[in-house]
Formats: C-alpha cells, sequence, structure tokens
C-alpha cells in the first residue's frame, strides 16, 4: 500500500507565500517524478511544478519565478513554496508521484499515485 499525505495550504492575501508538502508511505522501492498539480473550481487540473529523482525542475509559465519545487528523498517528500500568490493561484494542489513498489503478490510495479489535494485560497 502506497500513499501521499499532503500538508500546509491555507489562505493568505496576495502578494504572501505559503508551503505546501506532501509525503510518500508504503512500499515503496523508488520515487521518480514527483510534481504538484492543481484544479480551480470549473477548470481543468493543470501541472504546476514537477520535479525527477535526480532533481530536475519543470515548472508552468503561470507560477516560473514565483513557485519553488524541491524534494527530499531520504524522507520521501515534495516541497512546493509558494510566493508572490495572486488571486489566480486559488485551487486544490494535489501531489502526484510516480512510484515503483512491491506488495505480496507483486514486485517492481510502476504506478502513478495523487495525494488527497489541500486547499489554497488567495485573497485579493
Amino acid at each position: 500500500q502506497v500513499q501521499l499525505v499532503e500538508s500546509g495550504g491555507g489562505l493568505v492575501q496576495a502578494g504572501g507565500s505559503l508551503s505546501v508538502s506532501c509525503t510518500a508511505s508504503g512500499s515503496i522501492l523508488r520515487i521518480n517524478d514527483m510534481g504538484w498539480y492543481r484544479q480551480a473550481p470549473g477548470k481543468q487540473r493543470e501541472l504546476v511544478a514537477s520535479i525527477s529523482s535526480g532533481g530536475s525542475t519543470n515548472y508552468s509559465d503561470s507560477v516560473k519565478g514565483r513557485f519553488t519545487i524541491s524534494r527530499d528523498n531520504a524522507k520521501k517528500t515534495v516541497y512546493l513554496q509558494m510566493n508572490s500568490l495572486k488571486p489566480e493561484d486559488t485551487a486544490v494542489y494535489l501531489c502526484n508521484a510516480e512510484i515503483k513498489y512491491y506488495s505480496s503478490t507483486i514486485y517492481g510495479k510502476t504506478s502513478d499515485y495523487w495525494g488527497q489535494g489541500t486547499q489554497v485560497t488567495v485573497s485579493s
């Protein structure tokens, strides 16, 4: 059983900062890419930022220069530091990870996992 548990988020005024984190747990052999997506009401889920196991990062144009993604492989945790927040950043932020795992019947299969989501609200 593999789980992604997010923490952080909340309510902040425009121009402020927030951070979110996501920790993977369970029968994990390896974590490949990790990332953050967001989904606002009535909108499609979109990629915010991603980071490879080696630390290569990718950002959406809308957050480039304001958000920073990082990870601690030993802690199986990915972080998203959000600065200069705007009202349009308001959304549920979801953690995603590609994880190679094992179970009593499977060894070495890779699957995509999602966290439960955490709300980020930016007031104007």
